[in-house]
């Protein structure tokens, strides 16, 4: 399985970005996802993507674009921006774009909003991903993410769904249904956010909860559990062919061997 993984990589600065590459290089990982929030946004996003355009192009890379995290003066200087980003990703046949709202929607210039915007544009041929949150409904009592995903699949320019982490596999496994119906025919990649556990992890999240991120008090005050949890979620991924979007730090040779000896325990 461990050819079949992606791993986000946070970082605060081009000089702490190069030692993670180097390091992705040294132990053979080609898929890699540069995530757009915290510090990674704006010029040092912007920085980043030139960098590795620059330095590293055996890398496959998946960018993150944040409306929200890079929402520039107003919505048209905004829609332009991400216009050339888009356009220069043409150019670029490792570059892939995951295409978020971000932690706060901008009011009419959300993924939705945008995603109608490109939809317009002549002679613009590209595939975006887009997040999708299985967990809002159940837990958050949020009941748009359906009919968001309906408007933008509708568009044509979907190629990716990227699933937000959560600890409820069935509730996973319904919205999995839902969109290979909505989607009929069209060719989707699958990629699904995993965690290693760790009772840093937990600490972290019961000190400060992630904004509609659902882990429920099982996982959260029982690293056996959190640990069957995961192994039951590897499993689920490989069923299905989502590949899994490692999100813990993996940045030494000890922390990557504990994320390969884990998912080697899947069942």
């Amino acid at each position: 399985m461990n050819n079949n993984l992606r791993f986000e990589l946070s970082f605060k600065n081009i000089s702490q970005l190069d030692n993670k590459l180097n390091f992705c290089k040294l132990n053979n990982i080609k898929n890699i996802n540069i995530p757009c929030k915290g510090l990674i946004k704006k010029d040092l996003f912007n920085s980043t993507i030139k960098y590795i355009s620059k330095n590293y192009n055996e890398f496959n890379v998946t960018y993150h674009y944040s409306l929200y995290h890079q929402y520039s003066k107003n919505k048209e200087k905004s829609y332009q921006d991400f216009l050339e980003f888009v356009k220069s990703s043409q150019t670029n046949k490792n570059f892939e774009i995951l295409l978020v709202s971000g932690s706060i929607k901008k009011k009419n210039f959300d993924s939705v909003d945008v995603l109608a915007y490109l939809k317009k544009e002549k002679n613009l041929k590209v595939k975006l991903g887009i997040a999708y949150n299985p967990y809002l409904k159940k837990y958050y009592n949020v009941c748009s993410e359906r009919e968001r995903f309906e408007r933008k699949i509708s568009t044509g320019l979907i190629n990716s769904i990227w699933f937000q982490y959560g600890t409820d596999i069935k509730v996973l496994q319904n919205e999995l249904i839902y969109i290979k119906k909505i989607a009929k025919d069209q060719k989707l990649k699958l990629f699904g956010s995993l965690f290693i556990p760790s009772k840093q992890f937990i600490a972290r999240f019961r000190f400060r909860p992630w904004k509609e991120v659902y882990i429920s008090e099982k996982c959260l005050f029982s690293l056996d559990n959190f640990f069957d949890y995961t192994i039951d979620l590897v499993s689920f991924y490989k069923n299905y062919n989502i590949t899994p979007v490692i999100e813990s730090d993996f940045s030494s040779s000890e922390k990557l061997d504990s994320v390969y000896s884990f998912l080697e325990n899947e069942k």
